[in-house]
């Protein structure tokens, strides 16, 4: 894993997120992830740190981190919580462990940038899906809705130590 560089494909990326998504999309839920141009793909990279995961050459998977994440007003999270988002993993690496080594990436990225919580959401119909940030110590603690989904989002926090 290393961070998205100068000269990496934003073509590329937005490419695996679109595969990483397109369960979801195909479920009926539309995460901005599944169909975002390359623009929104470098406007969200912009806002933070973007990583990727690499098998060879080929890219199979991604996180954006912020700390402080720069909330929307009226967010249910803690003010100066993190955030990471396009937390993606290539279909054909799934159940490998890499979306959770993606996830403590995330933690100890949110961490080193300063924030002891991390908030982050995802689609209240994507009940795996919460439930695999739930066994990861996350907790529901609002709801919000996002005007490019069709979906109402969980919003999930967890507290993070610099250990």
């Amino acid at each position: 894993m290393r961070p998205f560089a100068e000269g990496d494909s934003v073509e590329e990326l937005t490419r695996l997120l679109h595969r990483a998504y397109s369960d979801h999309a195909s479920a009926g839920r539309v995460f901005l992830a599944s169909h975002q141009s390359a623009q929104d793909t470098a406007t969200r990279v912009g806002r933070g740190e973007c990583w990727v995961a690499l098998e060879g050459n080929e890219l199979v998977g991604t996180v954006t981190v912020a700390a402080p994440y720069q909330a929307p007003d009226g967010y249910p999270a803690p003010r100066g919580a993190g955030s990471f988002w396009q937390l993606a993993v290539h279909p054909r690496h799934r159940g490998t462990g890499l979306g959770q080594r993606l996830l403590v990436l995330a933690e100890q990225r949110v961490v080193a940038l300063g924030s002891t919580q991390v908030a982050i959401d995802t689609s209240a119909e994507a009940a795996d899906l919460v439930g695999w940030y739930c066994r990861r110590g996350y907790v529901p603690i609002g709801r919000w809705r996002w005007d490019v989904t069709n979906y109402e989002s969980v919003v999930l926090l967890k507290a993070l130590s610099a250990g």
